[in-house]
């Protein structure tokens, strides 16, 4: 089985249809959603992801249907259905049936889907700086996981693979380092740990807030603050903190190249201590 889906109160197998072209979600994307990784026979911190989903379903100006602890129920079920080591992409995710611009929150839907996805190669990427940058608070719905964010994403995506690199750095509109296109940023400069302070233009991560946890539990500096291009440019080690693929050290930012320190795999390892004990 390699995908299943949870659809008005049954599981089933592959990818339904169960959103019409009249559905507010397809034409005004008022679609949020989450995402849970499962490995290794665990599922860290789906509560926290439950709890986002449901804060982000608000934000859109949803009602949600289910509780945090139903869908977190819900997960758990749906990962017991694939085998002990395979490796899950879970996505809970609400969205608007009905609406004229604004959703009707009376009309919101639930859905939930399960996949196979292989955790990415731990060897690393590579970034650009991109000329996408994420919007101001009052411009969009920067505090909750919207399918409607994503377009600028992938626009910042495609600008960087069409130069050669898989990933990008997207700045804030202050001109300030915000996070990489798919996943938080962390840097490391002489053994302390520098990240990006949440300002209400990008989402402050939970694997981020994990990771950063991890490391100063084990003694080592993790601080926020205002990160410039040329910070990151001139760091030890670079690396990403995501839901997809964890903890995933920077390569090379343009013409130049990283080794995988060992702040970087220390922060790896430590975060697949948590998990798989979780």
């Amino acid at each position: 089985m390699e995908s299943l889906a949870y659809i008005n109160g049954s599981w089933v197998a592959g990818n339904p249809p169960f959103v019409g072209p009249g559905d507010h979600a397809l034409w005004m994307a008022s679609t949020v959603f989450d995402g849970i990784r499962a490995f290794g026979n665990s599922i860290p911190d789906s509560e926290l992801h439950c709890r986002r989903l449901i804060r982000s379903a608000e934000v859109m100006g949803l009602t949600p249907t289910l509780s945090a602890d139903d869908i977190h129920g819900l997960v758990e079920d749906g990962v017991r259905r694939f085998s002990r080591d395979a490796e899950l992409y879970i996505r809970p995710m609400f969205w608007a049936s009905e609406g004229w611009a604004v959703p009707i929150a009376e009309s919101t839907q639930f859905a939930l889907v399960i996949r196979e996805a292989p955790l990415p190669s731990p060897d690393g990427f590579s970034a650009c700086l991109s000329t996408v940058k994420r919007p101001l608070p009052d411009t969009a719905l920067t505090t909750a996981k919207a399918a409607c964010l994503y377009p600028a994403t992938a626009r910042a995506l495609r600008l960087a693979r069409a130069s050669g690199f898989d990933n990008a750095i997207v700045l804030d509109p202050f001109g300030n380092v915000a996070e990489f296109a798919t996943a938080n940023l962390f840097i490391v400069s002489k053994g302390q740990v520098f990240t990006p302070t949440p300002n209400g233009t990008f989402l402050d991560g939970i694997t981020k807030q994990r990771i950063a946890a991890i490391l100063e539990r084990e003694g080592v500096s993790v601080t926020e603050t205002v990160l410039r291009y040329e910070d990151v440019e001139r760091a030890d080690e670079v690396f990403a903190t995501g839901n997809y693929g964890k903890v995933m050290p920077l390569r090379r930012l343009a013409n130049r190249e990283f080794k995988i320190g060992p702040v970087t795999r220390k922060a790896r390892q430590l975060y697949w201590d948590f998990a798989l004990g979780h």
